[in-house]
């Protein structure tokens, strides 16, 4: 071996070494997630607080905030209080619509408003390792996807065949029982419960939290002409 390459590779390991023999510095220490939930706001008052921005936003009343410097106070660190899961749609930002700003929502979005595999990892991080506690699952009226799952064609790619495939349950659910005109809105709306099912199903993580208290679920509804986001699980609490 090259005496020099030797010698540079004893230097890198002896640093790293050193380094982790170090004790950390308090004050760059980052948070831990037991010292993050002992901060954390309830449940409920994280949703009050949404649905005041809410109001706002479909007022015209949203908050003035000073951005540059939140920008620079979020920096080194986040603990987003919600997870939103929501539709891709252009019309449909979470951010906006709950009048939240930088470092209040962790959002993961995707036609449909359903969770892949990596949809579910993201969540799982935000509950792990930055705190949150609220999970808001919310569809929104005129969905794109849901409308083109009810249509029962097959779709052009075999991607989007997919995103369908993910949706047709709901449909199937409410088809029996729902008129032509008023099918894609009940889709719509069972697609949230559905998509909440799937996210629990599917994670151990986030399952593990929600029955441990540490994780509360909202099922919601975004209506596309009042700027109003309607709860949808109300009646069913005990059951999502």
């Amino acid at each position: 071996m090259n005496p020099k390459f030797s010698c540079l590779c004893v230097s890198l390991l002896l640093a790293t070494v050193t380094s982790a023999q170090q004790p950390s510095t308090p004050a760059t220490q980052a948070p831990s997630h037991s010292a993050v939930n002992q901060t954390a706001a309830a449940p409920d008052k994280i949703w009050a607080d949404l649905m005041d921005g809410n109001e706002r936003f479909a007022t015209g009343k949203a908050k003035p905030r000073a951005l540059v410097s939140l920008r620079q106070s979020l920096a080194k660190s986040q603990h987003p209080k919600a997870i939103i899961l929501s539709c891709s749609d252009s019309r449909v930002p979470p951010e906006i619509l709950f009048d939240q700003t930088l470092g209040d929502l962790f959002v993961v979005r995707s036609a449909g408003n359903i969770a892949d595999a990596i949809g579910l990892a993201s969540m799982e991080y935000a509950v792990e390792h930055l705190g949150s506690t609220v999970l808001v699952v919310m569809g929104h009226t005129k969905c794109g996807a849901v409308t083109a799952a009810s249509s029962g064609e097959k779709m052009p790619t075999s991607n989007l065949q997919a995103l369908v495939d993910q949706i047709q349950p709901a449909v199937a659910k409410v088809k029996g029982s729902s008129k032509p005109d008023t099918l894609v809105e009940s889709a719509i709306q069972e697609n949230v419960h559905q998509s909440a099912r799937d996210v629990l199903a599917h994670s151990e993580v986030l399952r593990h939290a929600k029955d441990e208290g540490k994780l509360t679920v909202y099922e919601v509804e975004y209506q596309l002409d009042t700027g109003k986001v309607v709860r949808l699980d109300k009646a069913s609490a005990s059951a999502h």
